[in-house]
């Protein structure tokens, strides 16, 4: 993708004063990370309160308290982001201990989701690496499906099915991937120890290959996460009832996943965004033309912590989300040509869902009909 020479005079500022901005905002404060934790927690405990007793009165009437719950879920979600990058704190003892907190509150073992997460910082942009998390097709790609294969692609990206894919990501997967690992890693231990009793049992299970997770850390997390988390399941079906729990909790997470997806995905797939391939792929470029800035309602911007400001957060991910918005303030010139979207441009920006590969950017459905 040509940049426009605007942008192409963005990236070189930005190259210039990069590790200055670095240094004056990548500074994380312990006091303000606690602040923001404890008030998540207090109002998720109201907010579960009032869920409950809503539901015992009639169900109904715990609408409001789960969709406030699937909210604060997303807050607690975004905090466990910041966690992973080792920004929400100065201290990364907290970034880990929290970081494991907010994981059981929306679903996903921390530490195995931050490895993956930065994988997407380090290749963003670069589209032959990392396509996003509905696996965006080349237009190559999508032209070669059937019909129904390439309404089903359709169907999948659309926001009617992202309670259905908030679902799967935060509930579904997380339990399913450790159980079959785990059963895979049990049948492997015990088949080597018998063709070699003289190792120990840990010394086999290191050697256990999985797509679920790359070392035993990542294990060791994933397992603490599902321990836990079930227990508090087990936990809450004993004191308020299974009946008033699940639908609950299913509801809530499945939102918060849905908003989630949703937001991570316009965040990178907009109308021309940068989607280069490996060879041409530019970091700055990727930042500054593959990433939008989500202009969003004060009251979202809390929820999300300012996860909007998403170019200045590719620009550096050691700054904190309590310093994103000031950033972006003082450096508006450097920032003039990021893609701003408010909250009509969603539903379009959804269906930017294929990567043209010859122009090296994302187009919509629409575009690839007017040009076929």
């Amino acid at each position: 993708m040509s940049l426009q020479p605007g942008a192409t005079a963005s990236c070189e500022g930005l190259r210039r004063q990069r590790c200055a901005i670095i240094s004056r905002y990548a500074r994380p404060d312990d006091a303000t990370g606690l602040f923001q934790v404890l008030v998540t927690l207090v109002f998720y405990s109201i907010a579960w309160w009032l869920a409950v007793w809503c539901a015992r009165v009639a169900p109904w009437l715990a609408a409001g308290p789960t969709l406030l719950l699937a909210l604060l879920t997303l807050r607690a979600f975004a905090l466990m982001h910041d966690c992973g990058h080792g920004s929400l704190f100065r201290s990364q003892w907290l970034n880990r201990s929290v970081g494991f907190l907010m994981g059981v509150m929306s679903g996903m073992p921390q530490f195995v989701w931050a490895q993956h997460h930065n994988f997407h910082h380090a290749h963003n942009g670069d589209w032959e690496k990392y396509r996003g998390p509905y696996t965006t097709l080349s237009v190559g790609e999508y032209s070669s499906l059937s019909r129904v294969q390439r309404r089903m692609y359709r169907g999948k990206c659309s926001v009617l099915a992202a309670p259905l894919a908030g679902f799967i990501y935060l509930i579904f997967n997380p339990r399913y991937t450790w159980i079959k690992g785990s059963a895979g890693l049990v049948i492997y231990m015990i088949r080597q120890k018998m063709r070699r009793p003289d190792l120990s049992l840990g010394c086999h299970a290191t050697q256990y290959k999985t797509p679920y997770w790359k070392s035993m850390r990542e294990y060791r997390h994933m397992l603490w996460n599902n321990l836990v988390l079930l227990s508090i399941w087990a936990a809450m079906c004993w004191a308020v009832g299974p009946a008033i729990f699940f639908p609950v909790y299913l509801v809530s997470v499945s939102l918060a996943g849905a908003i989630g997806i949703v937001l991570f995905t316009v965040q990178h797939n907009f109308e021309h965004s940068y989607a280069s391939d490996s060879r041409r792929w530019d970091v700055d470029a990727a930042a500054l033309s593959g990433t939008s800035y989500l202009v969003l309602p004060r009251w979202l911007n809390w929820f999300t912590v300012d996860i909007g400001y998403h170019h200045v957060h590719h620009l550096s991910a050691a700054i904190p989300n309590y310093r994103l918005a000031e950033c972006h303030a003082d450096y508006q010139g450097l920032f003039g040509d990021v893609r701003r979207l408010r909250l009509s441009d969603v539903l379009g920006s959804l269906s930017c869902i294929l990567w043209d590969t010859g122009a090296q950017r994302i187009i919509s459905l629409a575009e690839y009909r007017r040009d076929r």
